[in-house]
């Protein structure tokens, strides 16, 4: 069941089961919206999950280990949580990404990132030493032009603006 008491599939229903062992192990906590606010608005640095239905976006499974994977890895003390999908399908829009599973890096409530998709394990390993340097900023908004720093004016299929 999910958390308004809808049945969930086969697959949403693996994954929750997942997530529980998860959440029991790792301390991954399992965040619905509500949830998901005050969790964001904690001090310090923290990753949230926004998974997508394994059985639509398979690359969910494999993230969600990887997550468990860097968290343990990690000398560095960082929170992490997982968005179930249909909660996280509501709040995508204010990060604007645009490939599923991403992980949100976030430091004392402000957006600091994201990573997209499935990586290899060190480019996990290079992006989140990365994010966990860099500074809190406004998070993109969808669909508005991205221009590099030092980059010439044009777009990525080399037209001029």
């Amino acid at each position: 069941m999910d958390e308004v008491g809808h049945s969930l599939s086969p697959t949403l229903e693996a994954f929750a089961v997942l997530l529980n062992r998860f959440e029991k192990l790792h301390g991954l906590a399992r965040l619905d919206e509500a949830g998901f606010e005050r969790f964001a608005a904690t001090l310090g640095d923290s990753v949230v999950l926004f998974a997508e239905d394994p059985a639509h976006v398979p690359e969910t499974w494999d993230v969600a280990v990887v997550l468990v994977e860097l968290l343990t890895s990690l000398d560095r003390r960082l929170r992490a949580g997982v968005l179930e999908p249909a909660s996280a399908r509501r709040l995508a829009p204010r990060y604007g990404f645009g490939i599923w599973p991403a992980l949100v890096f976030l430091r004392d409530g402000g957006y600091v990132g994201v990573i997209e998709g499935m990586r290899n394990w060190q480019e996990y390993r290079r992006e989140v030493a990365a994010m966990l340097d860099r500074p809190v900023r406004r998070a993109p908004v969808p669909g508005a032009a991205v221009r590099a720093e030092g980059v010439a004016g044009t777009c990525h299929r080399g037209i001029p603006p």
